[in-house]
């Protein structure tokens, strides 16, 4: 070895490591709703030194990156063996997206890819790109993955070499490693959120579905969908009602589609779901939450106004800008929910909070009254009782 190819391979292993064994830290005092944590918990540098680098010397002397990662982002996210695990949207320079496991021992840090990506069978029509996969533990017993698939649309007029159709892709497992590729969904809209739910529902699979008119823009499609099917092996949607609507001048005027699949509590289900606005800087993204009952999975019974998370600081900044989208997260045994949500299409983040907790935020908060009013109203009605409370509070103090 070269004196210049050794001393960049000690240099790039060590900073390497120091980067994987990192201690993330809270960021306190929060909100009370749930806790950010310092570090992202995945990046582009964060990828194995063998996915970049050819360490041959003889033919890379220089020992330079040969296939660059641009970015690792939203991820699915599934508690496996005792190990915290995302399924995370690589990006190369090339544009590419691709899947590949990231796991940690306790979900905070430490998150290590696997030696190799994941190997997603094509169908007879090939994926161009595959991205944002949901990750569904089912009852039937199968670990089901659903992604977008995006191909060129053939419609396009000669030139226009932007012009995509997106479909929901099916894989499914048994041990997140060997991936069965299903036919992707059908449906009469472009289908880009599609989440599958852990249950069945009167004997049926059911389906958060988000139809569209186009690859980007929403068009007459109203919100995140609900819909019965038979099969996930030829999976069809005949029908779908909207549940989740948007509305105007709210955090999900534009489009807005459900995130990981939702958390059975004692309470109801609840969802994470991504609201986007159009402004001056362009499409905005934000989280927000809902529940559902219980029993009918598909009528709403709260949800909050305004998001619940929004882009913050350096999460502002990225390859696409002003956008934080989740879809994975993991509910514990003792109740602690592991948020992972991506920011700006570059790079993964974790938030922890605790069932108990989201459920009050979801209970608790006013919903929007989707008018100025209505706001000033309900801060009002806050500030009323703080006052009297505090009044109450001078009055005890005094005898």
């Amino acid at each position: 070895m070269s004196l210049l190819f050794d001393q960049r391979l000690k240099e790039i292993t060590q900073e390497h490591e120091m980067l994987l064994g990192r201690k993330n830290e809270p960021i306190k005092p929060g909100n009370g709703i749930y806790m950010r944590y310092k570090y992202p918990v995945l990046t582009a540098a964060h990828a194995p030194l063998e996915w970049r680098y050819d360490f041959d010397p003889e033919k890379n002397p220089y020992l330079m990156e040969r296939f660059g990662i641009n970015g690792t982002f939203n991820a699915g996210a599934i508690k496996w063996n005792g190990k915290y695990v995302m399924m995370v949207r690589v990006e190369g320079n090339d544009r590419k997206s691709f899947f590949a496991i990231a796991e940690s021992p306790n979900g905070i840090d430490n998150f290590r890819f696997a030696d190799y990506p994941v190997v997603i069978p094509e169908t007879e029509k090939p994926d161009v790109n595959v991205y944002d996969m949901r990750l569904t533990v089912h009852e039937d017993g199968w670990i089901y993955g659903i992604f977008c698939t995006e191909r060129k649309d053939p419609d396009a007029p000669a030139g226009d070499l932007s012009s995509a159709v997106a479909a929901a892709g099916i894989v499914r497992s048994k041990d997140l490693k060997n991936w069965e590729r299903l036919p992707d969904l059908k449906s009469k809209s472009q289908q880009r959120n599609v989440v599958l739910h852990p249950e069945f529902v009167n004997g049926k699979y059911a389906l958060y579905t988000r139809p569209q008119d186009g690859f980007i823009d929403a068009g007459s499609g109203g919100g995140i969908g609900w819909a019965l099917i038979d099969s996930m092996e030829n999976a069809e949607v005949k029908e779908e009602k909207i549940i989740n609507f948007r509305y105007y001048h709210t955090i999900k005027e534009l489009k807005n589609g459900e995130g990981p699949h939702p958390l059975k509590t004692s309470k109801g289900w609840l969802h994470m779901a991504h609201g986007v606005r159009g402004c001056a800087a362009g499409l905005r993204y934000v989280l927000y939450l809902y529940m559902t009952d219980l029993k009918h999975p598909e009528t709403i019974i709260a949800e909050p106004a305004g998001y619940f998370m929004a882009p913050l600081g350096s999460e502002r900044v990225g390859d696409v800008s002003n956008v934080l989208f989740c879809n994975g997260w993991i509910l514990d045994d003792d109740g602690t929910v592991f948020i992972y949500y991506a920011s700006s299409d570059t790079r993964m983040h974790v938030a922890v909070s605790t069932v108990d907790r989201l459920l009050d935020y979801c209970i608790n908060t006013k919903s929007d009254g989707l008018r100025s009013m209505t706001s000033v109203q309900t801060l009002c009605a806050l500030i009323d009782k703080n006052m009297a409370n505090k009044k109450e509070e001078i009055l005890a103090a005094k005898f």
